[in-house]
């Protein structure tokens, strides 16, 4: 018997233009240990135990039975130990997580000789965009593109120095209401803005330009249309650009927003500003990230014959 250990962490997606296009890896994760049992089990700690515990309606349960069964193979029920480190539904990455772990479940228990590329590669078919997915399995800064079948992910490590807030609200939202309030179509100025700005943000990532990030960060396709259903955003956005704020955008679909902060010693006087910026619209939870530079774990653990 073996036990299967997973470490996947929290992301923030589109990151202001790179919408479904960019990520960051954020160094708050979730943790999974499985072995197989004669019965499904979950011990959850940490963050929505009452989510990651429950047998029904779990996503990284869901996955792994069905992913077994598309490719024929018998279902083993698993003891599984969950310890949640990031808020389920606030722009963070969780559904990637559940997702990208129930695949590797699947492969490791299902023995399907899947190897890293086919996880990532599946579970960016189940999320329908390549930037949560591919942050959270390859960590770092990451450019992904997806065609519906092939997907292509570059990633690199950010600058050590910079740090990252993430503020919360008590309510989550869900991407599909995110999404709904999208238009359909875009005007030609608003889509090359956004290229231009991509490109730029890469660079300034790559290059430590902490001064390009504010302007490479703003957004003409998703962002004005998600301040609607993501109040903590246009509270925010004039924070960008000054003292020690790198950039400010929608963490992921919302509502929570990131802000990039340009060094630990910063951090404090960012948190103040943002509290006051945001008095009025009720508690939030500000969390305090370092940005994760290294890869999702997924270790094999032999276990002794009892």
């Amino acid at each position: 018997m073996s036990e299967l250990y997973l470490k996947l962490p929290a992301t923030s997606a589109n990151l202001g233009p790179g919408f479904d296009t960019l990520a960051l890896a954020l160094d708050h994760s979730l943790e999974v240990r499985a072995k197989e049992a004669e019965s499904f089990s979950i011990r959850a700690t940490g963050r929505s135990a009452e989510i990651c515990g429950a047998l029904d309606r779990n996503l990284l349960l869901d996955v792994y039975k069905r992913t077994l069964a598309a490719h024929g193979k018998q279902l083993q029920p698993l003891a599984l130990e969950v310890n949640n480190g990031f808020p389920i539904g606030m722009g963070l990455g969780s559904s990637a997580a559940a997702r990208l772990a129930g695949l590797a479940l699947a492969a490791h228990f299902g023995k399907l000789d899947w190897d890293r590329d086919r996880i990532l590669a599946e579970a960016t078919q189940l999320e329908g965009h390549p930037d949560n997915a591919a942050a959270c399995w390859l960590g770092g800064f990451v450019a992904g593109c997806w065609d519906g079948k092939k997907l292509q992910a570059v990633t690199f490590a950010p600058p050590a120095e910079w740090r990252a807030l993430v503020v919360i609200p008590d309510k989550p939202l869900a991407t599909t209401a995110s999404r709904a309030v999208l238009p359909a179509s875009y005007d030609r100025a608003d889509v090359v803005a956004n290229l231009q700005r991509v490109a730029v943000l890469t660079a300034a990532f790559a290059t430590g330009r902490g001064d390009l990030v504010a302007e490479a960060m703003r957004d003409r396709m998703h962002q004005p249309y998600r301040s609607k259903v993501a109040p903590l955003l246009p509270r925010l956005l004039p924070l960008s650009g000054t003292e020690g704020v790198l950039g400010v955008a929608l963490s992921g679909a919302g509502p929570a927003v990131l802000l990039l902060v340009a060094s630990e010693e910063e951090i404090s006087g960012v948190e103040k500003r943002v509290q006051a910026a945001v008095a009025e619209l009720g508690p939030v939870e500000i969390l305090r990230c370092n940005l994760a530079r290294q890869a999702a774990e997924m270790t094999v653990v032999l276990l002794p014959q009892s």
